[in-house]
C-alpha cells in the first residue's frame, strides 16, 4: 500500500466538491475524487496535478452499496490510508407535493442519505482501527427545516443530519472526528451565473459563497484538536438571511 495520505471527496463536482479536493491536494494528500461518471472528473485531476498535486478519479454511484464497498477497498488497497471523507452529493430538487412521485423522493433519498450512510459506514471501518480521520458531511438549509416545495430534499438532508449526529457520538470516542456543515446561500457556479444573474451580481459584495472559502472551512474542521471539534458548522454570506 502506497504512503499517501487520501482525503476522499464523494460527489467532487465543479465546485464546492472540487475545491474541497484542490484543497486538501494542496496539503499533500492524494485527493480520490469520485462521481457517477469517471470521465467528468478529467479536468479536476488535471487541475490538480497542475498545480503539483496528486488525485486519483473514480467512477462510482454513491446509491450502490457493492460499489461504495469496492472504492473504498480499492482506495486504501492501492493509493493510501484514507484520513478524510467529504460527502458532497446534493440532490436539490423542487415540486410541490402533489407532484412529488415515489420516483423521484426516493432517488432524493438515496442520493443524499443513504449514499451518506454507505460512505460514512464503510470509512469508519478502516478509521476506527486507526483511531484517527474526518467524516464531513455537506448540508444546506433543508437540513433544519422543510421549505415549501422541498419535501424530498428536505426529508433526506435531516435524515442526512441525524446521521452526522449518531455518527459524531458513536465515533467521536473512538477518535473520528465526525462534522455536517450547513451550507446556506448561493454558491458560486455557472448555474447561478446563468439562471440567476441578478443574485450572482452580489459576488462583487461577497455576497455569494465562494467555493474556495467552502474548501476552507472544511480543511479547517479536518485540524481541529480533539479538544474542540465542532460537530456543526453552518456558513452563509454576510448579507444573506437566515
Amino acid at each position: 500500500m502506497a504512503d499517501s495520505k487520501v482525503a476522499l471527496i464523494v460527489g467532487a463536482g465543479e465546485a464546492t466538491g472540487g475545491a474541497i479536493a484542490r484543497r486538501f491536494a494542496r496539503e499533500g494528500y492524494t485527493a480520490c475524487v469520485t462521481r457517477r461518471t469517471v470521465g467528468k472528473l478529467a479536468p479536476l485531476v488535471a487541475q490538480i496535478e497542475a498545480a503539483g498535486g496528486k488525485a486519483r478519479a473514480f467512477g462510482s454511484d454513491a446509491r450502490r452499496e457493492e460499489q461504495v464497498v469496492e472504492l473504498v477497498q480499492a482506495i486504501e488497497r492501492d493509493v493510501g490510508p484514507i484520513e478524510v471523507c467529504a460527502f458532497n452529493v446534493g440532490g436539490n430538487v423542487r415540486f410541490p407535493i402533489r407532484d412529488t412521485t415515489a420516483r423521484v423522493y426516493t432517488k432524493v433519498w438515496e442520493m443524499a442519505a443513504l449514499a451518506g450512510f454507505l460512505a460514512g459506514r464503510e470509512v469508519a471501518k478502516v478509521m476506527v482501527p486507526r483511531r484517527r480521520g474526518t467524516i464531513l458531511y455537506t448540508g444546506a438549509p433543508a437540513s433544519l427545516r422543510g421549505g415549501k416545495g422541498f419535501a424530498a430534499f428536505a426529508g433526506a438532508k435531516h435524515a442526512l443530519r441525524a446521521l452526522a449526529q449518531s455518527m459524531a457520538r458513536e465515533l467521536g470516542p473512538q477518535g473520528v472526528h465526525v462534522a455536517h456543515v450547513v451550507i446556506d446561500g448561493a454558491i458560486d457556479t455557472p448555474f447561478i451565473a446563468e439562471n440567476f444573474p441578478e443574485r450572482y451580481k452580489l459576488k462583487e459584495q461577497g455576497g455569494i459563497l465562494d467555493p474556495e472559502a467552502i474548501a476552507e472551512n472544511y480543511w479547517r474542521l479536518h485540524c481541529q484538536p480533539r479538544s474542540a471539534w465542532t460537530h456543526e458548522l453552518d456558513l452563509r454570506p454576510w448579507m444573506e438571511p437566515w
